[in-house]
């Protein structure tokens, strides 16, 4: 929460849709349903108290009296991240989408809109435009503590030796204008060999000494690995929340991660809600999430991901004011589904996804060593943007992989035949490794 700021111990849950209510700044005295605590100072509350998990109170020098109050009623949904007894907005703010990053004043507004709607998670890292992400989020982040608004920061780091964490994360502290981190993610693994790699080089040992001197509070981990290999990576002990992809465009690959996220009581955040954007750009293809003529395609995704109830919260990429309130209206129109109507969508995707590889891992026992998943990711996104490009942009920025790291097949068909989808995988290989990839086929790519 808010650095510096002690914690109601003795908050209630948090209110139901559209119930939040406040304490009066004048009388400064507990909405009804929260208990006296002994964290409220005696010259009374802030003008906004949430009364929930994450209630928060603090001395008029620390923050002073201002007029802000987020609305009586909020359609906003409140999960618990996992075991850490704090409860987190279902929709959450990305910070690597900013339309002006120059316009810090812009950028600041867009942050204010979303904690005017109840979002109170707010996500960024040291590379998202340099480190001006960060840094727009220091700005953010002070006016919501100079305005008593709550929230929980998340941020992230690739380094893995202790040296170079420690420098990483003083910086950040700096940049952020904050004295801890609520969660600090072991950021972007893509392997599980590359993960071996930095648990030798002693990243999780400098996590827990962070944690222990209180510059972080929750230790967590970003990936982009499978289901499987996510679930295999949690098994660690040391995690508290996790970070990864899943969407209605990737869901069968990454599902299995929700074992390890039950059984070891972890918080589910979730990037790329939206498919990096495949599903905005293709609303025909994602018409079987809608519910209703008037549902955008926007809309419904993120609501399949709400009916998920083992996801915690979803990292929206905002650009602008106009994006936030797009994403709230969505929360405020969402009705979960029931277990078999969930299950239901689910399986309307089949049909809908032929010629896309959906990511389940079969293939991924190359002789060569190549590793197949990753490309038929990058294939993915030539087929439905159409761009030879995009599969070198997909490679590079994502898996950290080149187009040649394809050549060494030697067309031996071990990945055809594991292949659930019946796809041409070694043809697309091949055409991977050249240079120029065609893209007259289109989505007519099965066997």
């Amino acid at each position: 929460m808010n650095p510096g700021i002690p914690m109601c111990a003795s908050a209630s849950p948090p209110f139901p849709r559209g119930k939040r209510r406040r304490a009066s700044p004048s009388s400064g005295k507990p909405s009804p349903r929260c208990p006296p605590c002994p964290a409220r100072p005696a010259s009374g509350r802030l003008p906004y108290a949430p009364c929930s998990d994450y209630d928060v109170f603090a001395s008029p020098a620390a923050l002073p009296r201002v007029e802000w109050a987020l609305p009586e009623e909020t359609p906003m949904i409140y999960r618990k991240y996992g075991n850490t007894g704090k409860h987190v907005s279902l929709l959450g703010f990305g910070g690597m989408r900013f339309a002006e990053i120059e316009d810090r004043e812009a950028c600041v507004r867009t942050m204010l809109t979303a904690a005017e709607g109840g979002v109170n998670y707010f996500d960024t890292a040291p590379a998202y435009f340099g480190t001006k992400s960060e840094e727009t989020f220091g700005e953010g982040l002070a006016e919501l503590r100079r305005r008593g608004v709550p929230y929980y920061l998340s941020t992230k780091t690739f380094k893995s030796r202790p040296a170079d964490v420690r420098r990483e994360i003083e910086a950040q502290l700096k940049r952020l204008k904050v004295d801890s981190i609520d969660f600090y993610h072991v950021w972007c693994v893509t392997s599980l060999d590359q993960w071996l790699g930095r648990k030798e080089d002693g990243v999780l040992q400098e996590f827990l000494k962070l944690k222990e001197e209180g510059l972080i509070r929750h230790i967590c981990v970003s990936s982009h690995l499978i289901g499987d290999q996510i679930k295999e990576l949690l098994m660690e002990g040391v995690f508290e929340g996790v970070l990864f992809g899943y969407s209605a465009y990737n869901f069968k690959a990454r599902e299995k991660a929700f074992d390890a996220v039950r059984a070891k009581g972890l918080g589910a955040v979730i990037m790329n809600p939206l498919g990096g954007g495949i599903i905005p750009q293709h609303p025909e293809l994602f018409s079987f999430l809608k519910r209703a003529d008037d549902e955008t395609v926007v809309q419904a995704a993120l609501r399949f991901l709400w009916d998920h109830e083992d996801i915690t919260t979803t990292l929206v990429g905002f650009s602008n004011e106009k994006e936030v309130k797009e994403a709230l209206l969505a929360m405020e129109g969402w009705k979960k589904r029931t277990a078999d109507e969930f299950a239901a969508v689910k399986a309307g995707a089949s049909a809908s996804f032929e010629g896309l590889c959906t990511g389940c891992g079969y293939c991924d026992d190359c002789p060569q060593g190549i590793p197949i998943p990753k490309y038929m990711d990058a294939w993915n996104q030539m087929l439905l943007g159409g761009k030879p490009e995009a599969i070198g942009d997909r490679l590079k920025w994502h898996w950290n992989l080149n187009p040649e790291g394809a050549s060494p097949c030697v067309e031996c068909g071990q990945c055809e035949q594991a292949c659930t989808q019946h796809l041409d995988i070694v043809r697309r290989l091949r055409e991977i490794a050249n240079p120029v990839v065609p893209v007259s086929e289109g989505m007519g790519t099965a066997k």
